[in-house]
């Protein structure tokens, strides 16, 4: 169980300040081999990586992609999720990992073997480019204190997310044709048509029609309404990966801001279940997918059973307490 409390705390540390899919692909190899090496079934492990990267990247406005789209399209800042969604998000952490101890129990029980090769282990051995990776770093560290002080220096997310990745590249100087070998390419332009298609909604008008036909609920109950928005995107993200429904959801809150409503609650609630929806299946965000691609490696591979047994559980009851707090912190969210 401490294995897992490890694990689990530095994938959210880290998923909090990288996005969680780049978190998962980091930690979850490493995970891999300790569980190969002590002789335990990994997929408690990496199920909880997951997890726990998609619930702790909501506290953080560059933690999660949806949280990106949502605060280019609201005009939130860094700091701001950090007042607003990190306080509800470290109850809803907390109450995931408790609920993986015991959905996971019996798994870790296994008594590990060959501790003593752990300990023998040498991390400096694989640490090949000490160079290069303290420069990645500094910029690092960098970047992420200008994202502390973005509104005290009038800077956007984007221009210091560029010119980070600038510096790095201008700094480093890597072999460009092997740096684009190594891009996901379908993965980009699977957001470019992505973005196209959503694009093709609003310009036909279907999204505003939406806006139009629920405006009514947010203005005579908006803390239903808003209610109702964190368990819809949940439901919406579980099945459809989180991204795409919050990219088409955003045109539909703006056209209720439109209308003249009050809608600085509601991107809140469509941050809180998109990000906690992803975890109710295999498919409900890329974190899941690569960590359910890595675990076809191991003798354990996850699967989409042993997922919903373990995963929508954890989805059901944070959404629960994360409602709960929503319904508290309503008044805050609507100044």
């Amino acid at each position: 169980m401490i294995l897992l409390v490890m694990l689990g705390s530095i994938t959210t540390i880290l998923s909090m300040f990288l996005d969680n899919v780049t978190t998962v692909i980091l930690i979850a190899p490493v995970t891999i081999l300790v569980c190969e090496l002590l002789g335990i079934n990994p997929s408690p492990y990496l199920i909880a990586e997951a997890l726990l990267s998609d619930t702790g990247g909501i506290a953080t406005l560059i933690g999660d992609p949806p949280n990106v789209l949502i605060a280019a399209a609201a005009d939130l800042t860094f700091n701001d999720f950090l007042t607003h969604s990190l306080p509800i998000v470290a109850v809803a952490w907390l109450t995931a990992l408790l609920l993986l101890r015991y959905l996971f129990r019996g798994d870790l029980k296994t008594t590990p073997e060959n501790i003593e090769v752990l300990m023998e282990l040498d991390p400096s051995e694989v640490y090949k480019d000490r160079k290069t990776a303290r420069k990645v770093l500094i910029v690092l560290v960098c970047a992420i204190l200008l994202f502390f002080l973005e509104e005290l220096l009038q800077i956007t997310p984007e221009l210091i997310a560029m010119g980070a990745a600038t510096v790095a590249l201008l700094w480093i100087r890597p072999d460009m044709r092997k740096t684009l070998e190594r891009l996901e390419w379908s993965v980009l332009v699977f957001f470019i048509a992505l973005f196209v298609m959503i694009g093709g909604l609003e310009s036909t008008g279907i999204l505003e029609m939406l806006a139009q036909n629920i405006a009514f609920i947010a203005r005579d109950n908006p803390l239903l309404f808003g209610i109702i928005l964190l368990w819809l995107v949940a439901g919406l993200s579980a099945f459809l990966d989180n991204i795409p429904v919050t990219i088409a959801l955003i045109p539909v809150i703006q056209g209720l801001a439109q209308s003249g409503i009050n809608v600085h609650p509601y991107w809140w609630a469509l941050a809180f279940g998109a990000g906690l929806g992803g975890n109710g299946t295999i498919i409900g965000s890329t974190a899941n997918i690569i960590v359910a691609s890595l675990s076809e490696r191991t003798r354990h591979p996850i699967t989409v059973k042993l997922w919903n047994k373990r995963g929508l559980p954890v989805m059901l009851v944070t959404c629960l307490v994360t409602t709960i707090l929503y319904i508290i912190a309503f008044p805050f969210y609507s100044r």
